[in-house]
């Protein structure tokens, strides 16, 4: 109000807090207030009103006194681009508004879900009111992070833009006052200058034409310049790092040291043997959508949890078989091991390719589609680099991929990766399970280990990034030799290097002979051990080992990103390749996944509808197979489950897991065009 009475008090200088439960507190110019709601929800209601209302109280008292100075004047521009900004700024309002709606509404209905299990009279009838509320509950809570990540976005450009306005605003003013203080001065002159020609009219002709002042001193022409500069807010500063805890390594110099199967920096330049064929360079740009978790949720109330369907707003246009396949990016690392003859420098290149599948994980935050039962992906470079690679979705529930390597290089390669994950509040663990086999076929070396724990943050606010922690144990199985590489978690009070990988090579007796280090974004080196001992204790009481060592030797080295890669998903080289069309591949290849090919090309409405067709044919499969298995059942006959066409499951002798396998018949099948045995899944 623009008056006050007697039992009112200003909302706009108004402080407003609340004692406990039901009570609030309002203060202002030595009056208190103490009201007292019903409820605590009744409580928070008036709280918000409250608070709203001293928000317009402040604007329009802002208003007021905007509306009592001069306006000043703005270019077209100007007008334009505060239009075009208040209107995205009304857009984003109507976000918060939809969101708003959204909370009351689960919010309602979760209420209502509560209450009627307390009053529950049917036993029954517990187990389906349940898990209505938890499905209630889930929504509820799924439609707040929206309202909160609407409320980021909202403040975000808020704040970007009225900090930009404010420096406008502080320069205009700077000018305005540069601009009267000038326009004072001019006065003054030219009231002297009348005054000078009254009193000597007869010399007004030869009044010099460069103003003075009263003194009589010559004004020179005044300019003010003012930088403007975002270094205090943009510049980030880091402590210095500095070497893990774990163990100390001190370099010592041997001119004679050699390795036989060294690797040198300039095998890592980014550049591989010329190819036969010319594979593209790049895929079409990710058009700019967003990826607001409230707009998908605001079309699917009422459906239950498991029938919201993730658009491919949030994949990448490659599928998880495509992304197994990446584990091959420096498949050079294996072709140099085969030629090694000392097991334990083989298992030094061995570990830097562990560590290397990691290297394209560091900026790809999308996820990438789920395979369909039957689903597979081959990728042929017999002719460029002497390997083939298949792999094949073996499982649906649990989701489950085979893959198989052969190289004519000396090596082969096969896994079983099951992806388990679990979401815990702000980030997303996710679990490979599985192990991972190579054998070297001169040697018959057999290494077995299994992947780490990758773990995406900022899942609910903030920007998503991507961390890899836990320990990758890497067995030869022949010789009995060893490889612990620990990947240490990103933490933002430790002096570590970020990304650390550290680890030892050990032979079969536990005598260390390199120490691995590096990044698994960037590189990894190994160092031959000459002499070890213990050190002083740290301060947790755990003994140093120092171990000294030879000049550190590269291992791999990440090659470079292809230019314009964060416009194409931060793809690598070799994954720009991944859904390149190409002749005579199996009908069920992820090339020829129609919603993924349409959302490489951009179209992704058009991609959405499609993913949605195929995973209702998905489940239609699914069905017609459960009911003949259940029809079988109750004729009393047997029934075949799913079998994947080129795997089969054994019990691995190494780790005595039944994993699948390999059976044969691909290549041959592709070389005779002989597909009629694949399922028609597209």
């Amino acid at each position: 109000m623009a008056h006050t009475c007697r039992g009112t008090i200003n909302l706009a200088t108004a402080h407003i807090d609340t004692e406990d439960a039901c009570n609030i507190v309002l203060s202002s110019g030595g009056r208190t207030y103490h009201l007292k709601a019903s409820t605590e929800v009744e409580r928070q209601r008036w709280v918000t009103a409250l608070e709203l209302a001293k928000a317009k109280a402040i604007r329009m008292m802002n208003n007021q006194s905007d509306d009592s100075a001069d306006e000043e004047p703005t270019s077209q521009s100007d007008h334009s681009e505060i239009q075009g900004t208040l209107k995205t700024l009304a857009s984003k309002l109507d976000d918060l508004s939809t969101c708003n709606d959204l909370i009351a509404k689960h919010g309602a209905a979760l209420q209502r879900s509560l209450s009627e299990l307390e009053t529950l009279r049917v036993p029954l009838e517990g187990g389906e009111k349940i898990k209505a509320v938890n499905e209630r509950a889930t929504l509820f809570r799924i439609t707040s992070n929206a309202m909160i990540n609407a409320c980021r976005d909202f403040l975000d450009l808020a704040e970007s833009h009225s900090r930009r306005w404010q420096r406008i605003l502080q320069h205009e003013r700077e000018q305005r006052t540069h601009l009267e203080e000038t326009i004072e001065q001019l006065a003054k002159q030219h009231n002297s200058l009348e005054r000078a020609w009254r009193e000597a009219p007869a010399h007004a002709v030869n009044t010099p034409n460069t103003p003075t002042t009263d003194t009589g001193e010559t004004l020179e022409p005044h300019h003010s310049y003012k930088e403007a500069s975002d270094e205090d807010e943009d510049t980030e500063y880091f402590d210095a790092m500095e070497d893990s805890p774990a163990f100390i390594t001190v370099t010592a110099t041997d001119p004679s040291q050699h390795r036989s199967c060294s690797v040198s920096s300039n095998d890592f330049s980014g550049k591989e043997l010329q190819p036969h064929r010319k594979r593209r360079t790049q895929i079409p740009e990710k058009p700019n959508y967003s990826l607001n978790l409230w707009s998908i949720m605001k079309n699917c109330i009422g459906k239950e949890l498991s029938k919201i369907p993730m658009p491919v707003n949030f994949n990448e246009p490659l599928s998880m078989l495509q992304r197994l396949t990446e584990d091959l990016e420096y498949h050079e690392l294996l072709d140099k091991a085969a030629r090694c003859e000392n097991s334990l420098e083989q298992m030094c290149l061995v570990a830097a390719f562990s560590v290397s599948s990691y290297s394209t994980t560091v900026h790809r935050t999308a996820k990438p589609f789920n395979p369909l039962l039957g689903e597979t992906y081959e990728l042929d470079r017999l002719e460029e680099f002497g390997y083939r690679s298949l792999c094949e979705q073996v499982s649906h529930h649990p989701p489950a991929a085979a893959h198989h390597v052969m190289s004519q290089r000396g090596w082969t390669l096969w896994q079983e990766i099951t992806i388990a994950s679990k979401f815990r509040g702000k980030y997303l663990s996710i679990m490979p399970l599985g192990a991972i086999h190579l054998q070297f076929h001169a040697s018959g070396n057999h290494y077995v280990w299994r992947k780490v724990t990758s773990t995406v943050h900022n899942i609910i606010v903030g920007k998503l990034w991507i961390d890899q922690s836990g320990d990758i144990d890497i067995v030869n199985h022949r010789t009995k030799e060893t490889c612990q590489l620990k990947f240490s978690p990103y933490s933002y009070f430790s002096r570590e290097v970020p990304r650390k990988v550290a680890g030892v090579v050990k032979d079969s007796d536990g005598q260390a002979h390199y120490i691995l280090s590096g990044t698994w974004d960037d590189k990894m080196e190994s160092a031959k051990i000459v002499q070890s001992s213990r050190g002083s204790s740290s301060s947790e009481g755990k003994q140093k080992t120092v171990y000294q060592t030879l000049t550190p030797k590269l291992l791999w080295k990440k090659y470079p990103l292809p230019e314009n890669a964060e416009n194409m998903y931060y793809f690598s080289s070799l994954a720009l390749t991944l859904n390149e069309e190409e002749e005579g591949v199996c009908w069920t290849d992820s090339r020829l996944r129609p919603d993924q090919r349409l959302m490489e090309a951009g179209r992704w409405d058009e991609a959405n509808i499609e993913k949605q067709r195929l995973e209702e044919k998905q489940r239609a499969t699914r069905r017609r197979r459960e009911a003949e298995a259940s029809k079988a059942v109750d004729e009393g006959q047997g029934f075949e489950g799913y079998r994947p066409l080129w795997f089969h499951q054994r019990t691995d002798e190494m780790t005595g897991e039944t994993i699948y396998v390999y059976k044969g018949g691909y290549w041959e099948a592709k070389e005779r065009q002989e597909w009629s045995m694949c399922p028609d899944i597209f």
